[in-house]
């Protein structure tokens, strides 16, 4: 249950962007096939989830304190 919660933002954006994904294929897509991301529904679904993870990640929150290498305490 820890990890969930380590990265819940990170699934919710996996899957809203397969939904995206999958949206975009289907509505919009590419009749002619010639486009490499929209023309096959797991090409759209695969890069949706990619960008939706990507997207929400940012947001996460770090846990614990980093310390920078090249800072020394006095």
């Amino acid at each position: 249950m820890k990890w969930f919660q380590t990265y819940k933002l990170l699934i919710v954006g996996v899957l809203l962007g397969a939904v995206g994904g999958y949206a975009y294929y289907y509505f919009i897509g590419c009749e002619s096939g010639g486009c490499a991301i929209t023309s096959k529904p797991l090409n759209s679904v695969l890069y949706g989830s990619l960008m939706g993870g990507l997207a929400l990640n940012i947001f996460r929150k770090e846990s614990g304190k980093k310390e920078n290498p090249g800072t020394e305490e006095q």
